[in-house]
């Protein structure tokens, strides 16, 4: 069995003045380290949803210095995600680099999934840290969320400033400008004018950010398409999450082979 990544807790500030809470996870004592990755998880996920954790162990395990951490308002990270957007994201993803940076680790690979792959995207036009992307079952556009929340609770929260949406097993607060913010960015734009190389990774079986998606999210960014064929939105079932951490290995170690 492969040495289980020695982890520790990295606290950080995030882009509205809360603290940020991340774990860091370290490539086992005497093996190579090959590189840093930042992670950014799903909307409304932490960086302790097991498809978190299963990425960032096996980028550990794959010689990396990974950080994963909790967007502001949400995990165990300070504030109120009611007020957070997507620019907010990629400001708490900027700002998660440079704790990075801050530990002597760069450039690095930012590797989001869902959401958190468009404000991965998005997040690497202003760092110029960052030496690949990789989106995980990620939208082409930010505005695809959307869906997720009904036609009557779009209409209350646009109403009331602010209302609670039932998303995974627990309801959250969802405000106003996250919405309105969805539609002042877009994501294919960002990953064509990228220059910087883009893995795109879709769930066969994803019924949140269907194939669709990221088909289009992968053409806009002329980018790689691995398909793990019959996963679900989140790679439940270990096989799957399994072959998703070898995609991400795979192609990040033909990154680094020399052209």
């Amino acid at each position: 069995m492969p040495a289980q990544p020695a982890v520790e807790p990295l606290e950080f500030t995030g882009s509205a003045g809360a603290r940020l809470a991340g774990t860091l996870y370290h490539p086992s004592a005497g093996s190579e380290v090959v590189g840093a990755a930042l992670l950014a998880h799903c909307f409304t996920c932490s960086k302790d949803l097991f498809t978190t954790t299963r990425i960032a162990r096996g980028l550990a395990g794959g010689g990396y210095l990974t950080l994963a951490f909790d967007f502001t308002g949400l995990g165990e990270s300070g504030g109120e995600l009611a007020e957070t957007t997507v620019a907010t994201n990629v400001r708490d993803l900027t700002q998660a680099a440079v704790a990075l940076i801050r530990r002597g680790a760069g450039p690095c690979v930012l590797v989001g999934h869902s959401l958190g792959g468009a404000a991965a995207i998005l997040a690497a036009s202003r760092l110029h840290t960052v030496s690949a992307v990789v989106a995980v079952a990620s939208p082409a556009s930010a505005a695809h969320v959307e869906h997720l929340f009904g036609a009557d609770s779009l209409r209350r929260i646009r109403e009331q400033g602010a209302g609670e949406v039932v998303i995974g097993p627990r309801p959250v607060r969802i405000g106003r400008d996250f919405l309105d913010d969805l539609h002042r960015h877009d994501v294919s734009a960002a990953a064509a004018q990228l220059e910087r190389p883009l893995l795109v990774v879709q769930a066969g079986a994803d019924s949140v950010v269907g194939r669709r998606q990221t088909e289009a999210l992968a053409a806009a960014g002329s980018a790689t398409l691995h398909t793990v064929a019959g996963a679900d939105h989140l790679f439940s079932d270990r096989p799957h999450s399994d072959e998703l951490v070898r995609a991400i290995l795979d192609w990040l170690g033909e990154q680094r082979a020399p052209r």
